[in-house]
């Protein structure tokens, strides 16, 4: 039997340098500061950006805010539904949704908040692949605009985001490197990596595993190339969506 390899019958024709179609819905939400429906082919997250007049016990009397987020997935969010997480949060979860706060942070002067908490909440409605990516690139279009707006009611002296944010999956299936992995591509992957990158250029996270095998420094190279390459796209889109 021969056998066909799935990076060459990628959906849509896609070639393995390029991003699925990406879409980004602002202000969603009518009741939220800010919010994005983001969508990276037929995964879709919903970020909504909250703030409160309030730190954590921890930040009180440092005259420092803080940015934070929640990440979950619906229960219909997957063909096998999801059970909710109503007695704690799984592993996954945490470590998701530690991600996008960290990610988030690293682009936002915490000095410049005054003591309050920004809040991304990043909801999964239909999952293929790559949420946490879509959600840490959904989630800086709705904190900014949360932040703007709280900046243009007088709550704030200047927009504290200093940076773009974007996030995006890398993986090699059947040896070829390719780029913003679907659910059945990540499911094959030898090797699987999630990158997220300032508008600087600069790293907060690289996250790699050899799946099934092990990878050398040349293929991790290009995988770390081909990133980039999909995140710089990701910051143009950005620019494109803010701009109306």
């Amino acid at each position: 039997m021969q056998r066909i390899s799935i990076a060459n019958q990628r959906s849509k024709g896609r070639k393995p340098e390029e991003l699925r179609p990406i879409s980004f819905t602002r202000e969603y939400l009518s009741s939220a500061l800010g919010s994005c429906l983001v969508e990276f082919g037929n995964t879709r997250v919903l970020c909504a950006a909250s703030i409160e007049d309030n730190v954590a016990s921890w930040l009180k009397g440092k005259n420092r805010g803080w940015v934070t987020a929640e990440y979950s997935m619906l229960p219909a969010s997957t063909p096998t539904r999801t059970k909710r997480e109503t007695m704690g949060l799984k592993g996954r979860t945490q470590e998701i949704q530690r991600l996008i706060g960290r990610s988030l942070r690293a682009v936002v002067d915490t000095g410049a908040l005054g003591e309050i908490t920004m809040t991304v909440d990043c909801d999964v409605l239909q999952a293929d692949g790559g949420t946490r990516t879509a959600a840490i690139t959904g989630a800086w279009i709705a904190m900014n605009d949360a932040f703007v707006a709280w900046h243009k009611a007088g709550k704030i002296k200047t927009n504290p985001v200093f940076d773009q944010l974007a996030a995006v999956s890398v993986g090699m299936v059947d040896g070829v490197c390719l780029l913003d992995l679907d659910y059945l591509e990540d499911s094959r992957a030898e090797v699987d990596m999630n990158l997220v990158m300032t508008g600087a250029g600069r790293f907060i996270e690289v996250q790699g595993t050899g799946e099934r095998t092990s990878f050398d420094r040349e293929q991790l190279n290009a995988l770390l190339d081909l990133g980039t390459q999909g995140i710089e796209a990701l910051f143009e889109l950005q620019k494109q969506v803010l701009a109306h």
